[in-house]
């Protein structure tokens, strides 16, 4: 695992040794299979890479895997995927046209009652920047248009540890107004995560609310 530490005394996790020096999306996929940039690959069942095409004009970035997603090596496989796809097509954008992804890799969870059923942990700020290499690489070599953070750990991952997707969703910043330029010429914004529109209380309102969001992205698009 690479590890070093920093001059507090702490760990410091970092994927970059294992990315590869060359090669597109799929070399960094095959890549990606052995990480161990930071404890969360000794539980999970596989890295789970980004999906879709490396000319989408619009990246999706999620949290992380989910469940579902662990088990089938595939971002957004799950309910919430159910919920996003359904808000990508409100909101008239091709799914065809979109890559899908996560902040960090490797599904975070605790397990608890019968079963053993594996309960969702969000992954820390440490966890978020040892992975951040592999979304940089994707970025870099997608170049899409538009970015969307779906939910807090996303927002965080791209526009930094002091973001508030309940404040500024639905804004749409410039290229030099988000991230450490790892995006290139897109434009980008945040909205909530679809788990949230699944664990709401007002889930209609909150599907309403997202699918706004996703227009926007959808009208900044060229």
């Amino acid at each position: 695992m690479a590890v070093h530490h920093d001059p507090a005394g702490g760990q410091e996790y970092d994927a970059t040794p294992y990315l590869p020096d060359r090669g597109g999306l799929p070399a960094h996929r095959k890549a990606s299979a052995g990480c161990e940039g930071c404890p969360l690959y000794a539980d999970a069942t596989q890295t789970v890479f980004g999906s879709g095409e490396a000319s989408a004009r619009l990246v999706l970035v999620g949290e992380q895997p989910g469940d579902q997603e662990d088990r089938q090596g595939e971002p957004f496989v799950g309910p919430a995927g159910g919920v996003l796809r359904r808000a990508l097509e409100e909101a008239e954008l091709d799914i065809g046209e979109t890559y899908l992804t996560n902040a960090v890799r490797h599904f975070k969870f605790t397990s608890a009652g019968p079963g053993k059923r594996r309960i969702h942990k969000p992954p820390t700020l440490r966890e978020m920047s040892a992975c951040r290499p592999w979304l940089t690489a994707e970025l870099r070599l997608v170049g899409p248009d538009v970015v969307v953070a779906l939910g807090a750990t996303a927002a965080k991952a791209l526009f930094g540890p002091s973001f508030r997707v309940t404040k500024d969703r639905g804004a749409l910043f410039s290229p030099g107004e988000w991230g450490d330029g790892g995006g290139g010429k897109a434009r980008a914004l945040a909205t909530i995560h679809p788990s949230a529109v699944l664990r709401s209380d007002e889930r209609e309102a909150a599907y309403a609310g997202l699918v706004s969001d996703l227009r926007v992205a959808a009208a900044a698009l060229p």
